[in-house]
């Protein structure tokens, strides 16, 4: 039988079903500039949303974490200068103390985050810049749009988990492929679930062709 795959991004993708748990909102229609000279990116949804709201930003050389985020930067003409995939929270904070201490940064970011390097940061004596430029909320559905039963379903954030348990509840014949390790904590102990090779929502893709169904 073919397989039933939910992608909860935004993103439609051929392949998949698609059940988007997250909407997006710019919050400001300004960006203080002056407070730095390099500009850090968690998220590719925080490029498109600088962008929405003030094209200077891509005068500023960019620190992005994650490919997605480094591919949006560059797409839109922005320059990449430093790009560690898999460095999240307090990893992503140490590597900023060694090698960004010189650097005036301003993080431009979602309302909600799941580490604050702001005030690991400031513990450590650095000072970092944050201007919340958008938030996500849920996208709410009724109790029949619940995946089938054997579904695969893709989790491209801690967001969409978040979302998503928030309008079903988890069935034991589900799996879960994960986008990477910090999406990962953020999933009850409940479900079964498989990582992506690459924290890519095409890798997940891919990935959950070749899980198997028991």
């Amino acid at each position: 039988m073919s397989k039933l795959i939910y992608l909860l991004s935004p993103l439609k993708k051929e392949g998949t079903i698609s059940l988007p748990m997250i909407s997006f909102s710019l919050l400001t229609n300004k960006i203080d500039f002056s407070v730095c000279d390099t500009l850090m990116f968690t998220s590719k949804q925080a490029v498109v949303s600088a962008n929405s709201i003030d094209k200077n930003w891509k005068k500023f050389p960019c620190v992005a974490i994650g490919s997605a985020t480094k591919k949006k930067i560059e797409k839109l003409g922005g320059k990449v200068i430093y790009a560690p995939q898999k460095f999240y929270g307090e990893v992503l904070a140490k590597d900023i103390l060694n090698n960004f201490t010189d650097k005036k940064l301003l993080y431009l970011r979602p309302k909600e985050v799941s580490f604050d390097s702001k005030a690991y940061l400031a513990k450590n004596g650095i000072n970092l810049e944050e201007q919340i430029i958008y938030e996500t909320s849920c996208v709410q559905y009724a109790l029949e749009e619940k995946p089938k039963e054997n579904a695969i379903i893709i989790f491209t954030s801690p967001s969409t988990i978040n979302c998503f348990f928030k309008n079903f509840e988890w069935h034991k014949s589900y799996i879960a492929i994960l986008i990477g390790h910090v999406t990962k904590e953020h999933l009850p102990k409940v479900c079964r679930y498989v990582i992506a090779d690459e924290p890519l929502i095409d890798a997940c893709i891919k990935k959950a062709k070749e899980v198997k169904i028991r």
